[in-house]
């Protein structure tokens, strides 16, 4: 299922993937560090989403208090529970 994230804080705006149950396809970031949010979405392929969760979650930008790694991991918990019916 594809699903759509509204950045917050972050460089990026936009972040868009799919979900395959619990595997993560076609991450792509809208703005942001383009090399980047680039190998983001090159390591994240194929991954499972509770893993990519776990590494990502937290993960900060100089003074944010969040980052474009840490969103993906916010957007994700989001989708799986939308897709879990939670």
């Amino acid at each position: 299922m594809k699903h759509t994230y509204e950045t917050q804080g972050t460089c990026s705006k936009l972040i868009e993937f799919e979900l395959d149950g619990n595997t993560i396809h076609n991450v792509k970031f809208t703005g942001g560090c383009n090399g980047n949010l680039k190998a983001i979405s090159k390591l994240t392929e194929g991954q499972d989403a509770e893993h990519i969760i776990s590494l990502l979650s937290g993960n900060t930008c100089g003074p944010r208090p969040t980052s474009c790694a840490d969103q993906l991991a916010k957007a994700l918990r989001i989708a799986l529970d939308e897709e879990r019916g939670a």
